[in-house]
Parts: structure tokens; C-alpha cells; sequence
């Protein structure tokens, strides 16, 4: 069984070279609106798919504050040769969320039949919710992938739909693992790169994002293979400006030390 989670670096554009390319090729989580309005990054992704990535392009959510329409997420999927598609996800709402990414679904067959494998994003208000939303991901005929949003606020009440580590731990303690879908986690959470040691233990997680250990290097902050992981107030992956050159080190050994605490072999390539 696999034992380490395939961890999927975001950076600028600019040091996608420097800092995401991979030795060897594996999982790349891309933002579909970058894809269409970047050109260098857009040709960057699409020699990564050359050189056997599997390419996953994300809806634009989290950056946009929407997702976008299923044309526009086929249009960039096509673009970089990508293996798969996160469907449209509404925050913490369960239902609103099996509805735009069933509408997506049907959208995207439509205008691609069956090229890409569907990822759908698992949110809900409580636990309840989150268990129904699970099932219906589950049982569905348009899901071949679901993904977990990181935990990023204190969670007193230990709810799963709060804290991503219980989540997974009550899937695999209650057999509720479906063999036949792709697992993921979507972000580093409140505690950054730690989770993964927990999360390495589900074999059956295959991959993670996240641009903490680029924005924190960038900001002169180490990762400590075993904590703590303390992360202020930083700016967004497209806000982050110039990276300094002298802080290039730093970035590389963070996502070392984050690619460790996954079980990943996967290094930067020198060369891409």
C-alpha cells in the first residue's frame, strides 16, 4: 500500500521553475484561472503533464472567491493536459455544494464526455451534513475523487467537518474508505505540515497543496520538521511580490522538510 502523500507546491509564477518543478514528475494541483491568463504558467504545467505529471486543476474558489463555469474549468484542464477536475465547492455548505458540483458534472460531460476524473470538495455546517454530503459524494455516478479542505481554526468541539485528522481517522476506523475514489487534501491547515505525519498513515490519501512553505520562506520563517508550526498573518500567493534570491535556501528546505512530513520522495527538479 502506499505509505507517503504526493505534495503538490503553489508559488508565483515567476519561481514555478525554482521551486515547483518535480523530480520525478508526479501530482500537480494547478488554479484554472492562471492556466487562462498566464502563459508561463500555463506552458510550465503543460511540460509537467509531458514529463508524466498528473495534472488536477483546481476551480478557482479559494483565489477568486467563486468558481469558475464548467467551460472555462474544461477550457483549462484542456489546456494542460490535466487528468482531473475539483468541481465547484460553496464554503461549509453541504448542500449547496453536491448542487453546483452535480450541475458541473453534467456540464462538463457534456462538453468533454469522460476525460477528466471529477473531484469533489467535501464541506458541510455540521457533522450531520457532513456525513450525508460524504454518502451522496460516494454513491454518485459523477464523483471519482473527493477532497478535504484544510482545518484552519481551533475546533473545541472536535467535529469532523472542522478538523480534516478526525475526518480522515473516522473514515478508515468505520471502513467508510471507498476504494474506488482518489482521496485528497486541499491546503496546509492550523497545523501546516504536522497534520501530514498523521495524514501519511492513511495509505490511501494520495496527494496535498499548499503555498505556506513559499510564502513563510519567502517571509524568512523556517518549518521545523517537528514543530511548532506557528504561521502569522501572511499575504496571498499572488500578493507575495519579488522573492527575494538569499531566501531561495530557505524556501527549498521548507518544502523538504514538508515533502518529509508527508512520506514524499519527490524533490525539485533542477532542470525542467
Amino acid at each position: 500500500m502506499k505509505t507517503g502523500i504526493d505534495f503538490s507546491v503553489i508559488a508565483p509564477s515567476a519561481y514555478l521553475k525554482d521551486f515547483v518543478a518535480q523530480a520525478p514528475a508526479r501530482v500537480h494541483h494547478v488554479a484554472a484561472q492562471r492556466v487562462l491568463s498566464d502563459a508561463a504558467y500555463r506552458a510550465f504545467f503543460a511540460r509537467e503533464a509531458e514529463r508524466g505529471a498528473q495534472i488536477i486543476v483546481d476551480n478557482g474558489l479559494f483565489d477568486l472567491g467563486y468558481a469558475l463555469p464548467a467551460g472555462r474549468l474544461v477550457a483549462a484542464a484542456l489546456a494542460v493536459s490535466a487528468r482531473e477536475i475539483i468541481l465547484p465547492d460553496v464554503m461549509q455548505d453541504g448542500a449547496a455544494t453536491l448542487k453546483a458540483s452535480e450541475q458541473a458534472a453534467r456540464e462538463i460531460r457534456e462538453l468533454s464526455g469522460d476525460t477528466f476524473r471529477l473531484c469533489a470538495v467535501l464541506h458541510a455546517a455540521d457533522d450531520e451534513e457532513w456525513l450525508r454530503t460524504y454518502d451522496a459524494v460516494v454513491t454518485s455516478s459523477w464523483a471519482g475523487a473527493v477532497a478535504l479542505p484544510a482545518s484552519r481554526r481551533p475546533d473545541p468541539d472536535r467535529q469532523l467537518c472542522r478538523t480534516r485528522w478526525l475526518a480522515t481517522a473516522y473514515l478508515e476506523d468505520r471502513g467508510l474508505v471507498d476504494d474506488l475514489l482518489v482521496y485528497r487534501l486541499l491546503g496546509l491547515g492550523r497545523t501546516g505540515h504536522l497534520e501530514l505525519i498523521e495524514q501519511r498513515e492513511h495509505g490511501w490519501i494520495s496527494s496535498a497543496d499548499g503555498a505556506a512553505p513559499v510564502i513563510l520562506g519567502a517571509m524568512g520563517i523556517a518549518l521545523l520538521p517537528e514543530g511548532p508550526y506557528e504561521k502569522p498573518s501572511t499575504p496571498r500567493i499572488e500578493k507575495l511580490g519579488p522573492i527575494a534570491e538569499d531566501r531561495f535556501d530557505l524556501i527549498r528546505r521548507n518544502i523538504a522538510v514538508v515533502r518529509a512530513a508527508a512520506g514524499s520522495a519527490v524533490a525539485i527538479a533542477e532542470e525542467c
